[in-house]
């Protein structure tokens, strides 16, 4: 058995031919992150490992932003309770407004005298008349 002259004699690389990878479909329309990846060169700033010194600036955007969320949600929640107040004031104007007329209505001359009929009372007929006396007798 003898060896061919041309074989090497140290472990060496193989190498592969090249597959194509298939590539991804694009898909139509507007995408943030299709724009972002596009324009901005994010990866070049992770070549190395996380960037620290920009870790203080992004960690107070995040804070500024997390209060920025919140505060709206409070502003909704609070728009939300003054339109439920709203109404009840609403409903409360409109009950105070009934039960005035009908306390109104109720307390006519005529209303009273015939709610006190059935208690034997009945109006007089004859004006009052002031009783005057004398600063001397009393």
């Amino acid at each position: 058995m003898t060896k061919k002259a041309s074989a090497p004699r140290a472990n060496t690389v193989r190498l592969k031919p090249e597959e194509k990878a298939p590539k991804p479909k694009k898909r139509k329309g507007f995408s943030i992150f299709g724009l972002l990846e596009k324009y901005a060169n994010v990866d070049a700033l992770f070549e190395e490992g996380v960037p620290l010194k920009y870790l203080p600036r992004i960690l107070f955007l995040t804070l500024l932003t997390l209060f920025y969320i919140g505060n709206t949600h409070y502003a909704e929640k609070t728009i939300r309770r003054i339109d439920k107040v709203k109404v009840e004031t609403e409903d409360l104007r409109a009950d105070y407004t009934t039960l005035k007329s009908d306390y109104m209505e109720a307390s006519k001359q005529s209303e009273v005298a015939r709610n006190v009929a059935p208690l034997g009372l009945e109006e007089s007929s004859s004006p009052p008349y002031q009783v005057i006396v004398p600063a001397d007798e009393y």
